[in-house]
């Protein structure tokens, strides 16, 4: 779901002049993804999406030239998902079970994904736990990380 809605973004901003979150979360709904604000927020971020300016005080998103951040955040993304046995919450914590040793590096990797909606981590041998800001953004990150795996 959220790589399906990235790329949609991505498709959005090539084909249209998007200024504004709120007229790219219309764009997205126009085409039957169902989002807010603050995953769209996000993904700008995750994406490296920048504002351009068109002229006459008009902008609109496009990639950031930096890719080399971008690789950076792809690789702690593939060490992520290869370091995850599970993902469960209960109300506003996040349970990561990891293969033996690599629970330090599974909240490296969040801890660089800049994931605002985690209010801090704490890793062990094979478990990490995740304080979220509430129960809503704690499922929909254990959604997104399930998608991942």
């Amino acid at each position: 779901m959220k790589n399906d809605r990235q790329t949609m973004i991505l498709d959005i901003i090539a084909q249209e002049n998007v200024e504004t979150q709120e007229q790219l979360l219309s764009c997205l709904q126009q085409r039957g993804i169902v989002s807010t604000q603050a995953t769209i927020s996000r993904d700008i971020k995750e994406l490296h999406l920048i504002k351009e300016p068109l002229g006459r005080g008009k902008y609109k998103y496009v990639v950031s030239g930096n890719r080399s951040q971008l690789n950076i955040a792809e690789k702690l993304q593939t060490i992520f998902r290869e370091s995850i046995i599970s993902v469960a919450y209960a109300q506003n914590i996040v349970v990561i079970k990891t293969m033996p040793g690599l629970a330090n590096g599974a909240c490296s990797a969040l801890d660089n994904m800049e994931e605002t909606d985690i209010v801090g981590s704490l890793a062990g041998d094979d478990t990490a736990f995740l304080v979220m800001k509430d129960t809503e953004s704690a499922a929909e990150f254990c959604e997104e990380i399930k998608e991942i795996l």
